[in-house]
């Protein structure tokens, strides 16, 4: 579980509540249904017309994205990984690998190691698995984008939502009752349109973008450290090029840790 999608879905719904109250405002005019219809089913509309369907097919999966801790190896562990696989081939040679790819669960990896172990080059290695990045970056963009998109038209479609209210509204001038609940539906579906759009869509593509990037590291981390084996460099020179992939304090914690090993 993402706990961070969760803390800020809960704390940007609090805030809208908490601050309605304090307004003087009662929560209960967010379930205007007029407000609810042009808002969220216009915004669905709008994207279902933006994108084909097999791309708005991957919705439902994109909502695991952003709820769901993603099941990858860190940056850390990769650096000891390839570290310690890199003894093994000094010692015994590439082909010694095929005994630790049987427990490597990472597709993406385990394809790297097929590739070396039945001998194809540095350069063609990198070409197979840059391009498998390149097309997931493209899908990940995607989906990001649907959520950018409807944050776009969610604020555009409470303006509408306000027109709509201010034309009820001057219909019935002679009504104050309905001409003051019509205003109010009016301003409700602007609030909800800026509400969506600023306190979640755009927020849950910038996740998924934060997220993707985070994934063409990790990737990346692996070709390199697919080459060095390859290429039969020390487990020191791996760690280092691959360290060079990790924030400041990680890398230093990490350097120093192999030096005291070392020195052991």
């Amino acid at each position: 579980m993402d706990k961070t999608s969760f803390i800020g879905l809960i704390l940007g719904i609090a805030s809208l509540i908490v601050g309605m109250f304090f307004k003087g405002v009662n929560p209960s005019v967010l379930g205007n249904p007029a407000a609810i219809l042009i808002i969220i089913v216009g915004t669905v509309g709008a994207v279902v017309i933006a994108f084909p369907s097999n791309e708005i097919k991957r919705v439902p999966k994109l909502f695991g994205v952003l709820f769901k801790e993603q099941k990858m190896l860190q940056p850390v562990d990769l650096v000891s990984m390839f570290s310690e696989w890199g003894q093994v081939v000094r010692k015994e040679g590439l082909l010694s690998l095929e005994a630790q790819i049987i427990d490597v669960d990472d597709p993406f990896l385990k394809n790297g190691l097929n590739l070396a172990i039945d001998g194809q080059s540095a350069d063609y290695i990198r070409d197979v698995l840059s391009e498998e990045i390149d097309a997931m970056e493209e899908r990940h963009q995607t989906g990001a984008s649907i959520f950018a998109l409807a944050g776009t038209y969610a604020p555009t479609l409470g303006v509408l939502g306000a027109v709509i209210g201010l034309i009820a509204a001057l219909g019935n001038m002679e009504d104050t009752d309905t001409l003051g609940h019509a205003i109010s539906a009016a301003f409700v579906a602007t609030l909800l349109g800026i509400f969506t759009g600023y306190v979640l869509w755009h927020p849950f593509a910038n996740k998924l973008k934060r997220k993707s990037k985070h994934e063409v590291k990790v990737k990346y981390m692996m070709i390199e450290g697919v080459l060095s084996l390859l290429e039969g460099e020390t487990p020191k020179v791996i760690e280092q090029k691959l360290a060079s992939y990790l924030p400041t304090a990680e890398r230093k914690k990490l350097l120093q840790e192999s030096e005291v090993g070392i020195n052991e």
